[in-house]
């Protein structure tokens, strides 16, 4: 909680405009950011590094915008520049004290970011940078943090989660590779159905992560209208019409990722669909990550009463009273990072709803929902590939012995013998418990060499392949 024993602190009095307030004597902060300190003591928790680095872009870009245009002094300008460096550089974080559950707006969190580079900027100037008039000179909370909202999760996205997801579907194809060989029964429906290879399984995943890279990168796009320039209610009121262009070209240039100015600034804070359509992209990713983790959790399990058809790292004991049991911890953490996400996104779609008229008022909670599913979505791919995918083992035994008990290998069957009689075999195979094979063999329904030709089971997951593409109906 963001409630500190202040009865040895030092305070000093300082003012705005609903009068005087008593602030640690130590803070760069000022009245407005302790106002908010003492009226939102909810959580402790509060924004992100990407957040905090996407505000003091956004204000050294300002500045320097406001200089270019002749508002803002030489001298002034280098010194918030120099304070909002050290703002992205993360030495004053320790200065960003509130809680996500404030303002909707997001005005608090503002203002504390004007209030720390405004007091850095007068010690490293000698003489007073005014958090209003030269910090937050032609902007208004209203659309500095719907900029910073996009800045942020844009920068996350490219930075952190894209690089993982490309890790992770790397080596997943790395293990389709590996096992190509490697033929098993197919599931559908939880029941034995015609065979894959375990390397196409693989490939299936890799192909997901692949797809939610691509949806990444076009809500990435979306992303790319800032509301920089809108000020109070989308009209630009106290904004010079230069203003936005020029401040979001040097955004551009310090995040290396190609912004631009909303085409309609009513949308651009009134509303945030942008990023409700990222955050589903997110979601949809998580969607992919669970089926994947969730898979390799039973393509493992056993070993001797499950699946086993391959084995997981063992990198910790499985349980307290249970020697020698190794559970799939990887894949449960991946999943109830999964989950997490899929929770967030509720939390950015409601905020999402609540755009009354010119103004979303659930910021804050929406951007730290969104950047926390980055985080932990990034740092659960790489934890997942590098302590369970990369040491997957095949049990190739173990996958030939269940696919040769497999009736629905039956279904090779179809085109030589008919579905009825091909139903009797697998029934039969099912009932004994014997392979297919053996079946065929007593029953005298082919010969050997059209046996041999019917019972590739490599063909059967290569349409085209003699046993793999006789033709034949049938449902899953």
């Amino acid at each position: 909680m963001n409630m500190t024993d202040t009865s040895n602190r030092a305070f000093r009095t300082e003012r705005d405009s609903l009068g005087e307030m008593q602030v640690p004597a130590e803070a760069l902060y000022g009245p407005q950011t302790q106002r908010a300190v003492e009226n939102f003591p909810i959580s402790g928790i509060r924004f992100p590094r990407r957040f905090i680095h996407a505000l003091g872009t956004i204000k050294k870009s300002c500045a320097r915008a406001n200089n270019q245009m002749g508002w803002l002094d030489q001298n002034i300008t280098d010194a918030i520049a120099r304070a909002a460096d050290e703002v992205i550089a993360g030495g004053l974080d320790p200065e960003f004290v509130l809680d996500i559950f404030q303002t909707g707006s997001g005005t608090s969190s503002n203002m504390n970011t004007n209030e720390v580079i405004g007091s850095r900027a007068t010690a490293i100037l000698g003489s007073k940078v005014h958090p209003n008039d030269h910090v937050n000179m032609g902007q208004s909370s209203n659309d500095v943090i719907p900029t910073a909202m996009h800045v942020s999760a844009r920068v996350a996205i490219h930075s952190d989660l894209i690089p993982a997801l490309e890790r992770l579907r790397d080596a997943l194809l790395a293990k389709a590779a590996e096992f190509d060989d490697v033929m098993k029964s197919g599931r559908t429906h939880l029941m034995d159905a015609t065979p894959v290879r375990l390397g196409q399984e693989f490939g299936g995943y890799a192909s997901q992560l692949e797809h939610g890279i691509r949806r990444l990168r076009n809500a990435s796009e979306e992303l790319s209208e800032l509301a920089l320039g809108g000020t109070a209610v989308g009209t630009g009121t106290n904004a010079h019409p230069d203003f936005p262009p020029l401040a979001i070209r040097y955004i551009s240039e310090d995040t290396g990722l190609v912004f631009r100015e909303a085409d309609n600034h009513f949308e651009a804070q009134g509303a945030k669909d942008a990023f409700v359509s990222a955050s589903g992209a997110l979601n949809t990713l998580a969607v992919s990550l669970m089926k994947i983790a969730n898979d390799i959790r039973w393509l493992a399990s056993g070993p001797t009463s499950g699946l086993a058809e391959i084995s997981l790292p063992a990198v910790q004991p499985g349980s307290s009273i249970m020697p020698g049991k190794v559970n799939p911890v990887m894949s449960e953490a991946m999943m109830m990072v999964c989950a997490q996400v899929q929770g967030n996104h509720t939390t950015v779609t409601v905020g999402g709803q609540h755009g009354n008229f010119e103004l979303n008022v659930m910021m804050p909670v929406m951007a730290n929902a969104f950047l926390q599913s980055v985080s932990i979505l990034a740092s659960a791919c790489d934890a997942f590939r590098t302590r369970a995918v990369d040491g997957i083992k095949a049990n190739r035994d173990r996958c030939r012995d269940l696919l040769e008990k497999n009736p629905a290998i039956a279904t090779a069957l179809n085109a030589y013998i008919g579905y009825d009689e091909a139903a009797a075999v697998a029934k039969e195979s099912a009932k004994n418990f014997e392979s297919v094979r053996d079946v065929v063999k007593r029953r005298g329904l082919l010969s050997d060499d059209q046996l041999e030709e019917v019972m590739n089971v490599r063909g059967m997951t290569e349409p085209g392949i003699p046993g793999g593409g006789a033709p034949g109906g049938g449902a899953g």
